[in-house]
């Protein structure tokens, strides 16, 4: 059974990508081959790194070249739109749900050489009880807190490992700069950037304690959310303080590299490239990064990820075999640190020795367990929206803490009734068929 999330209505653009096929033969020549690629990378030295391997895999295969997509926002959308008439890229990036939303459209690559190079932490988001893998991963997450250890350390300020810790740490900022610094940064003119934040904290929330733990509740349908109102009430307290910055629901996410160069922010949650860029504007400011606090006595901090950059190879696609050769192109060692260099992140394979901006903080962490994104686990397809509206909503104080939690509470039990109704439909349709 192939199933999918109900399709969102999108520009008729998209529908046009969408009916042109995947492998398409540009030049009608049977003996040359053309694979389509779509990618949600957006950084530019992510892509740069992506299209450097692309044409050296033309230059040794000539009779393939590749087709390269990274339409950024619009990613999810068009995808979606392909999936439903299954009619899929010849290579697609997972983006985090290799398994749950694409597993039943992509090849098995078990047969491949890198297989047996997995990351430990990766191998089980991308491979099944059965054998089955699903993607090459091209690097993978470690998602916390950037924070500004050139200010941390002229402040001498510890790095918090409990969030009581991390608020009494952007509150030494605030005091220390007379509020000339911005504790925490927010770009909140993309309300996804808000909704990061709080997918990010609900897995300490209500995860990784042992007796806060709600695993069970939250996929069984029973979670009482009633339990999650702690997280905008802590939400509403760093606005109350003046520990964010006051135009937190209208900066942009362009502005962050230049303010905290300037050495105007303490902690923001950013990608990868993050460090890098602000090393280029000035080097005199080092970027940090930390896994996220613990929200409870006696926990540990935790890194957020798995997944992130992937390819997968669309099964029915007409050109299988030239995709996974691709595929195994791109894991070779020297290609596969290309690629994670180029996202600033750790490769998603055993052996890549890539020079990474934060390797030192990888490193200095590396006891710290890596959780998955609370959303891809616990919650109904459709719940990132809901984080970014509940989230603005919040900091413009146009909801309360417990309204927040009633809204995600409404929402959660109506996404999953949605979602339940349409994998049933998909398999009335397969039945009838």
């Amino acid at each position: 059974m192939k199933t999918f999330s109900k399709v969102l209505t999108v520009p008729l653009t998209m529908v046009v990508l969408a009916a042109c096929g995947n492998g398409d033969n540009a030049n009608g020549d049977s003996d040359n081959v053309t694979l389509s690629l779509y990618s949600t990378l957006t950084e530019e030295t992510a892509i740069n790194a992506v299209e450097e391997v692309i044409e050296e895999f033309e230059d040794e295969y000539p009779h393939i070249s590749i087709d390269a997509n990274f339409p950024a926002d619009s990613y999810e959308d068009s995808i979606r739109v392909r999936m439903s008439s299954n009619d899929l890229p010849d290579l697609f990036d997972t983006h985090g749900w290799a398994k749950n939303r694409y597993g039943d459209y992509v090849a098995d690559l078990s047969d491949m050489e890198w297989v047996e190079d997995f990351d430990e932490s990766m191998e089980p988001l991308l491979k099944d009880e059965d054998g089955k893998v699903y993607a090459f991963p091209l690097n993978q997450a470690n998602d916390g807190i950037m924070y500004n250890a050139t200010l941390l350390e002229e402040l001498n300020i510890d790095l918090p490992e409990t969030v009581d810790e991390w608020i009494e740490a952007m509150e030494t900022i605030r005091d220390e700069t007379d509020n000339d610094v911005s504790p925490l940064w927010i770009p909140g003119n993309d309300p996804y950037a808000i909704g990061q934040i709080l997918d990010q904290f609900s897995t300490p929330l209500l995860v990784t304690d042992e007796e806060n733990n709600y695993e069970e509740e939250l996929l069984d349908g029973t979670f009482d959310w009633s339990n999650y109102t702690l997280l905008p009430e802590t939400m509403m307290e760093i606005k109350e303080k003046d520990l964010m910055n006051v135009d937190a629901l209208t900066a942009s996410p362009s502005q962050r590299a230049q303010l905290m160069a300037q050495n105007l922010i303490g902690f923001t949650f950013a990608d990868g490239a993050f460090g890098r860029d602000v090393y280029e504007l000035n080097p005199d400011i080092q970027v940090g990064t930390m896994p996220m606090p613990a929200f409870h006595e006696g926990d540990e901090p935790s890194w957020i990820g798995g997944e992130r950059h992937t390819l997968a190879a669309y099964e029915d696609s007409d050109n299988l075999e030239e995709a996974k050769l691709f595929i195994e192109f791109m894991a070779q060692p020297d290609n596969a640190r290309k690629v994670a260099e180029g996202t600033t992140l750790p490769a998603g394979i055993n052996g890549v020795d890539a020079d990474n901006y934060y390797a030192e903080y990888y490193e200095k962490w590396s006891h710290i367990d890596i959780q998955p994104y609370f959303d891809r686990v616990y919650l109904p397809g459709g719940m990132w929206d809901v984080y970014a509206t509940t989230g603005s909503d919040l900091i413009a104080e146009s909801i309360t803490p417990e309204d927040a939690s009633g809204i995600m509470e409404a929402e959660y039990h109506r996404l999953r009734r949605e979602n339940n109704e349409d994998d049933a439909n998909d398999l009335n349709e397969e039945e009838a068929n």
